[in-house]
């Protein structure tokens, strides 16, 4: 067994915990009030609605659960697969982290609590930049049990007899 590259299982920690975060900072914003909004009430006075987060934007808490799958694809994948994966987080966090600011800017009442989906938005998109980025520096699941060079199939000797047959060789002489 060989030790991974320096650099290497250092990459795939920070991109795991910031896709982490970004499903706990996704999931939280979907889950406080975004807007408190005074209604009139039929017969005379007001009341305040308030409006969550998952009410106003539900695509975000299906969004949290996109980033904690982009942590077992992340680290199951390998290649151009988990680069696809990289670009999905990247969309995805763009799209969130645009909504969210588009929430902010625009709307009356509107709370701090956009700014979390914001946050989440934005550590998809880095921790998909990086995915990109950086796809080879990223250790591949199960490569530290490989060997560096090619290892010969453990060979069955049932089917090595029947290999000489077929090649036109006595299995049962010797090797000389």
């Amino acid at each position: 067994m060989t030790a991974a590259p320096p650099g290497r299982s250092r990459l795939l920690g920070p991109v795991c915990a910031g896709l982490v975060a970004a499903a706990a900072a996704l999931w939280g914003g979907s889950q406080a009030v975004w807007y408190r909004v005074t209604e009139a009430v039929p017969g005379g006075g007001q009341q305040v609605v308030e409006v969550t987060g998952a009410q106003a934007r539900p695509a975000f808490g299906g969004v949290a659960l996109l980033a904690l799958a982009g942590v077992a694809g992340v680290v199951a994948t390998g290649g151009p697969l988990r680069r696809v994966v990289g670009g999905l987080l990247v969309l995805a966090g763009a799209a969130v982290a645009v909504s969210a600011v588009a929430s902010l800017l625009t709307a009356a009442g509107t709370t701090a609590a956009p700014l979390l989906a914001v946050v989440g938005g934005l550590l998809l998109v880095a921790a998909g930049l990086v995915v990109l980025m950086r796809e080879r520096r990223l250790p591949r699941l199960g490569a530290r049990y490989a060997a560096p060079g090619a290892r010969p199939a453990p060979s069955d000797p049932d089917r090595a007899a029947w290999q000489d047959l077929d090649a036109g060789r006595d299995p049962t002489a010797g090797p000389g």
